[in-house]
């Protein structure tokens, strides 16, 4: 049994998100419960405005629930105050959206060393950590390049590695591929598996491309206020 709660990464449990806009109540979802284990890759997919890109920023702790709770280790994280979620968050998450948001003022390296500085890493710290991953990730040659002289795939590349400087426990992404063209989004789905299986690195990633999902472990569909399995091919299983 202890083998399994230590293979659980987060567990949602009666997870609801209602929103009142004026007279109106808009319920995107009710008493999701979802397991996510170490290593998993699992993709949420659904229709435009079904909640989707809400139920991600709250498995992040950028937004909180209505009702339920999301465990890390078994402990509910939203019983903390902000400024112990914002420490949470820094440290076990890293996300990347469709949009990067990167700082256009600054170069690739600089852009992702910035966490590792906010955090309190040193800057040599930081900089052998945003070296090594940017060589990782193909782009040893553009670090001095500023954001606007790279390209829309190398750009998103920069994001990942910047998402993962912290050596986050689990990786989200919304829509990461959702503003590239096919054969770019592709070099980029095939990153994100090479990192889920070199590192270990536990994903959830919410998006419409089908052959992304198609490269996760499990499919998960958020329809009608709840979250239903679609697929589960996964191969991360605990033992018991």
């Amino acid at each position: 049994m202890n083998d399994i709660r230590q293979s659980i990464e987060v567990h949602t449990l009666g997870l609801t998100k209602i929103f009142e806009n004026g007279a109106q109540t808009i319920e995107l979802f009710r008493d999701i419960e979802l397991v996510i284990r170490r290593g998993e890759r699992i993709a949420i997919v659904g229709s435009s405005g079904v909640g989707k890109s809400t139920l991600l920023n709250i498995l992040g702790t950028l937004e909180k629930p209505t009702e339920g709770k999301v465990l890390y280790g078994g402990e509910d994280i939203f019983l903390g105050g902000e400024r112990e979620l914002a420490n949470f968050r820094n440290r076990n998450i890293g996300f990347v959206f469709q949009f990067h948001c990167l700082l256009p003022e600054f170069n690739a390296l600089e852009n992702v060393m910035m966490p590792g500085l906010i955090s309190g890493l040193s800057k040599m710290e930081a900089r052998g950590r945003a070296e090594e991953l940017l060589d990782r990730l193909g782009l040893s040659g553009r670090l001095k390049h500023r954001i606007g002289e790279l390209s829309g795939g190398e750009q998103q590349r920069v994001a990942v590695a910047r998402a993962l400087l912290l050596r986050p426990r689990l990786f989200l992404a919304d829509e990461p591929s959702g503003n590239l063209d096919s054969r770019t989004g592709r070099t980029l789905h095939e990153l994100l598996v090479s990192l889920n299986e070199t590192l270990g690195l536990t994903m959830v990633i919410v998006t419409h491309n089908q052959e992304l999902a198609s490269m996760m472990h499990r499919v998960l569909r958020l329809k009608d206020s709840h979250l239903k399995e679609e697929r589960d091919r996964s191969v991360v299983r605990p033992s018991i």
